[in-house]
């Protein structure tokens, strides 16, 4: 354990890509970066710090992130970790479950999510079936996760049938794992459903073993879901590494939940345990139908705030020009008029350049 505490800690210091400067200049076209937190405003978090957090009895903030503009969200507020989670199958691509969620796809959404983490510790989840046939796919995908996808560690859904897995990831390739039991999404048909687990005497002891067995294989942190507080309870204080819950009560040693679910953004159905820190779906479809009917009435664009324009000289040339080969008055109406406009030259000139400026 102590070995994969020092290898784990080495590899949570692996910075995220080199620093770029971000202030002080304009961009004329559709979108500006938005800012990230510079590196001297918040100390990298690492595998030390989350060790250092649990140790000082200060619960852990996990965040979901699926893409730059949430994950850069999650940095400005702070959080000590961000999670690229499968559950982006349903809140963010419109799947059904998790399970149809493909590697390719998670590493794509893992590297839009460094790009905009740059203090947090970001974990991936491996999507069913990257780690559910041997322990060979299972370390060459989380190789491929952390070297295409940018994780820092990565997370599996699985008990102690799939420590040896676990050990393989860990002490063979060097990479942290966070465990994940209780209910696992990418398996929830088996278990019957989206529900909740460990309710009986038999079912609760049950994940107490996986949780030991996942510690031993070296996870550095085990994640909790929908599972009695009394359970969960007992596991944080049975295990010597942090728990991380989400559905799992208030005494895990920190807390997770899906940013959609969070801020009102997926309107299927809205976990239990989960509670609204905001309502921005109606606040977004309202904005949207704002700018539909500021289209509608043309006002939007306004001319001179949201348009670029020619210095005056060449604005007089083009108008000339435009009036000379097209027979176009421009200026004088809206662009879109109720007729459509047939263009034709007036001229042979019409191919030619406008004059330069």
């Amino acid at each position: 354990m102590q070995q994969f505490n020092r290898a784990a800690a080495a590899l949570g210091r692996r910075a995220h890509g080199a620093a770029h400067r971000r202030g002080g200049f304009w961009r004329a076209y559709s979108a500006r970066p938005a800012a990230v937190r510079d590196d001297a405003e918040r100390p990298k978090v690492t595998i030390r710090t989350i060790q250092k957090l649990y140790a000082e009895g200060r619960p852990l903030a996990m965040m979901t992130a699926y893409d730059y503009p949430t994950a850069v969200a999650c940095e400005r507020a702070g959080v000590d970790m961000v999670l690229v989670g499968d559950s982006l199958a349903m809140v963010a691509l419109g799947h059904e479950d998790t399970s149809q969620i493909t590697m390719d796809e998670m590493v794509h959404h893992s590297r839009a999510v460094a790009r905009g983490t740059r203090s947090a510790f970001l974990v991936t989840d491996l999507p069913f079936g990257a780690y559910h046939t041997d322990e060979a796919s299972a370390v060459n995908n989380a190789i491929r996760m952390v070297k295409e996808g940018r994780a820092e560690a990565v997370k599996l859904e699985a008990g102690r049938r799939a420590a040896a897995k676990f050990d393989a990831i860990v002490n063979g390739a060097g990479i942290p794992v966070v465990g994940h039991i209780g209910l696992t999404p990418q398996t929830a048909v088996a278990l019957g459903g989206f529900r909740v687990q460990g309710k009986s005497i038999g079912g609760a002891q049950s994940l107490v073993d996986d949780a030991l067995a996942l510690q031993d294989a070296g996870c550095f942190v085990v994640l909790l879901e929908a599972v009695p507080s009394l359970v969960a309870e007992a596991i944080t204080r049975l295990l010597s590494v942090p728990t991380i819950g989400i559905g799992a009560g208030p005494a895990t040693s920190g807390q997770v939940l899906v940013l959609s679910d969070m801020v009102g953004l997926f309107d299927r159905f809205t976990p239990k345990f989960c509670r609204g820190f905001a309502d921005l779906g109606p606040r977004m479809a309202s904005a949207v139908a704002e700018y539909k009917q500021a289209v509608r009435a043309r006002e939007f664009p306004v001319e001179g705030t949201h348009t670029y324009a020619m210095s005056a000289a060449t604005e007089d040339k083009w108008r000339a020009h435009v009036q000379k080969h097209y027979g176009l008055e421009l200026g004088s109406a809206p662009a879109a008029a109720a007729q459509t406009l047939l263009i034709r030259p007036v001229q042979a000139e019409a191919a030619a350049a406008p004059e330069s400026s």
